[in-house]
């Protein structure tokens, strides 16, 4: 059968760790349906047994968002590209082109999908916990666990967009042409999650903001010195990589009727910068460490939780992570990160 005549899913920024180990997830458990691949570099070789179609491309160009209409029968979307915290603020009006602008283009895309196969095309948006926003020390030590609608006054331009983004996924959720004649009855079934900070034993991290853990842990396995842009003391949400990509698996896959809303907070732990740096040092002894923050980056973590509150997403979907701080060193990072740079 065609690709064309397949259901198919879509994965923007398929290049990326998350993207390719979604599209390697969904093949497996996700039989029935082809997957196309797109991202502005060309897909790693890789992939190529898991994807139907490769496709090298901008989420802004709209001539390829009109080849994809019509040659696809898209039913869902996982919309992973985007433009990074540390990145975005050095080119803020591109970061909102590319995180904003691409966002409503790929909503605009399900719509229309959605009217071609009589149903709605599901949407996934990675989140950050960028959107938050707590004005100071002494108010993110005074509030623990925040819920989703809290605190949402986000300082950097990629918080800024993701938090819009989520709004725009609410709208064509649930308020598409809320004024037209005749009522739109497909539309989009838009899911999100804010993801706390990422931690890969695969990619070296660049562009994040709270990339200061996975850089540490990259640098010591390679025994190089590597200095720290925030205090010791700096505390925020992390988790696994695999966990991040089997919620989003759990999230797609729960039934429409039990989610409670449209976006949700998850986590796994929230070590400090030196707990990060005591537990890499028992393993790489002779690592060199130095806390030399950044001012202005050490604002930025600052003003996000240190903890979330994440039941909504155990309870809707069944968010339940494998790896807790002490697994996530020695199941997945250290036998992983030994195997990466012995080679």
């Amino acid at each position: 059968m065609s690709v064309s005549r397949k259901k198919v899913v879509l994965v923007t920024g398929a290049n990326g760790e998350m993207g390719q180990g979604l599209i390697r997830m969904i093949a497996d458990r996700w039989p029935d349906y082809a997957i196309v691949g797109l991202d502005i570099r060309e897909l790693d070789e890789g992939l190529g047994r898991y994807c139907a179609s490769k496709i090298v491309g901008d989420v802004l160009d709209d001539r390829l968002l009109e080849r994809l209409v019509s040659e696809y029968e898209i039913h869902a979307i996982l919309h992973l590209a985007a433009l990074l915290s540390t990145r975005a603020e050095f080119t803020p009006e591109t970061a909102h082109t590319v995180n904003v602008g691409g966002t409503l283009n790929l909503l605009k895309l399900a719509v229309e999908q959605s009217r071609w196969h009589g149903r709605p095309v599901k949407f996934l948006l990675p989140s950050s916990i960028a959107v938050y926003g707590l004005p100071d020390l002494e108010t993110k030590a005074a509030f623990k666990n925040i819920a989703e609608y809290q605190w949402n006054f986000p300082t950097t331009m990629y918080g800024c967009n993701k938090l819009y983004a989520e709004h725009l996924g609410r709208y064509y959720s649930r308020h598409y042409r809320q004024l037209a004649v005749e009522e739109d009855k497909h539309g989009v079934d838009f899911r999100s999650i804010r993801f706390p900070g990422l931690i890969s034993a695969f990619t070296v991290p660049h562009g994040g903001t709270s990339d200061y853990g996975p850089e540490m842990i990259h640098s010591a396995a390679q025994n190089l010195d590597y200095e720290c842009f925030v205090r010791g003391d700096t505390r925020i949400p992390f988790m696994a990589m695999p966990d991040a990509i089997d919620a989003i698996l759990r999230l797609l896959e729960a039934p429409a009727e039990n989610l409670s809303q449209p976006v949700y907070n998850i986590s796994a732990y929230n070590p400090s910068a030196e707990d990060f740096y005591r537990k890499i040092s028992k393993s790489f002894p002779s690592c060199s460490v130095s806390f030399r923050p950044d001012l202005r980056r050490q604002a930025i973590v600052d003003s996000w939780p240190d903890s979330v509150d994440d039941s909504r997403a155990r309870m809707d979907w069944g968010h339940d992570p494998h790896f807790d701080f002490e697994r996530t060193f020695e199941e997945y990072l250290l036998p992983n990160i030994r195997k990466l740079y012995a080679s």
